[in-house]
């Protein structure tokens, strides 16, 4: 995929595209959903979640584990193999699971699923994506098991935490900010679900709203996840935007190291395949936000 995405040019060439539209590298590419599912997929991050790499499992086939204090999940076959995967499905299945953290029999997900943040994609990039997902080659391979720590692993507790810490609904941008400061805003908050990882969250694995994305001392695997916000000592107030851009396209920090644990594949999987116009536009958004203090 690295490699078409560099031969179509994905990271140099895109058409206007507003908040509520993936930005697509050419006039053919527009007319094409599955094309411009391609993108929609990367700037979500769908690869690296559900690859297992490290066991050099079958692309999109599901089994990476994710371990949290709540016990390890191990995350689904998404190709379209009807028996193990989500070929049974239709783009409105891909849609609930997506907005509203639901399986197609209705059952809740986990939010180790980041549908939190994906609530907020736009009907069209959902609808781009499920026709990417469908055009991949199907794979069989059953889905594992969960190994969570009780209660936790009864899913009708799932209702309550829903209740408690998530709030559906499409994004909204704000009529106040430019078009740039827009599409930033949706590829940070939504589709690049960012939050996912860089905001701390409470014992019971809600987001701490009151320190969105000022980096927390527990993120995936239990690891430290920085700053994000432009506070001038914790976080990224010292870098330029151009400081920002390329990072994301090349995991090189200002100061010459380069990005490591999650944020690796992030870069290899994600943020390098998106467009120039994009990557400016996450880096004026998170240069706006409001400068918080490291937890």
């Amino acid at each position: 995929m690295a490699a078409l995405a560099a031969a179509l040019g994905l990271a140099a060439v895109v058409t206007a595209a507003g908040p509520g539209r993936a930005a697509a590298p050419s006039a053919v590419e527009a007319a094409d959903p599955a094309a411009r599912g391609a993108y929609v997929f990367h700037a979500a991050g769908c690869q690296a979640c559900h690859t297992d790499s490290k066991n050099k499992g079958p692309r999109l086939a599901g089994g990476r584990a994710l371990s949290t204090p709540f016990g390890t999940f191990y995350t689904p076959n998404i190709t379209p193999d009807a028996e193990t995967g989500i070929g049974g499905w239709s783009v409105e299945d891909l849609a609930r699971a997506l907005h509203e953290g639901r399986g197609p029999d209705g059952r809740h997900y986990y939010p180790a699923f980041p549908y939190t943040s994906y609530t907020g994609m736009t009907d069209r990039d959902v609808a781009d994506l499920w026709a990417y997902l469908m055009a991949q080659p199907p794979i069989s391979r059953p889905n594992r098991a969960h190994e969570l720590l009780l209660p936790f692993r009864f899913r009708v507790t799932l209702g309550i935490w829903k209740a408690l810490f998530f709030k559906p609904g499409r994004f909204a941008g704000d009529p106040a900010r430019d078009e740039t400061w827009n599409r930033g805003a949706y590829l940070v908050e939504a589709l690049g679900h960012c939050g996912a990882c860089h905001t701390p969250r409470n014992m019971l694995g809600g987001l701490d709203k009151s320190s969105r994305l000022a980096g927390t001392a527990s993120g995936p695997e239990g690891k430290k996840v920085p700053n994000i916000t432009p506070h001038p000592e914790d976080g990224i107030g010292k870098w330029r935007e151009s400081d920002i851009t390329f990072f994301l396209k090349t995991g090189f920090l200002p100061d010459g190291d380069v990005a490591g644990g999650a944020m690796t594949e992030v870069i290899d999987e994600a943020t390098s395949h998106l467009s120039d116009t994009d990557r400016a536009a996450i880096a004026v958004y998170l240069r706006r936000l409001p400068p918080l203090p490291g937890p």
